[in-house]
């Protein structure tokens, strides 16, 4: 339960640099923030993986490249889940979808050396 609880928390953080960084992505409330973190965690466990089979062919084409486009699709599928979490163009989607994994990947490098250090 508490690695749920840190996985939405810091998709939830994500999404707020998304919502920062980018004049495309715009995340309107904290209840949209909410449900956003906890459907981008969802369709990222459900809908993302099917997409990456399906499209495995046309990603080794264009050298992995397209895994972005998977990215972005799953990130513009999340926004139009839910209302007040809204993205602007399907390249604005492909960007918060990169900053978003940037940033947990970042948050989980951290997290992981507090713990050595502990």
């Amino acid at each position: 339960m508490m690695r749920f609880l840190t996985h939405w928390l810091t998709t939830g953080l994500a999404l707020v640099v998304a919502d920062w960084a980018l004049v495309g992505i715009r995340v309107r409330s904290t209840s949209a923030l909410i449900i956003g973190a906890l459907v981008l965690g969802l369709v990222n466990a459900l809908v993302r993986p099917v997409l990456v089979i399906l499209t495995l062919p046309l990603t080794i084409l264009t050298l992995g490249l397209f895994y972005l486009v998977v990215n972005g699709l799953a990130f513009a599928l999340a926004a139009s889940l839910v209302p007040g979490f809204d993205v602007a163009s399907f390249g604005s989607a492909i960007l918060g979808a990169l900053i978003v994994t940037l940033v947990s990947w970042g948050v989980g490098w951290l997290s992981a050396r507090a713990r050595r250090v502990d």
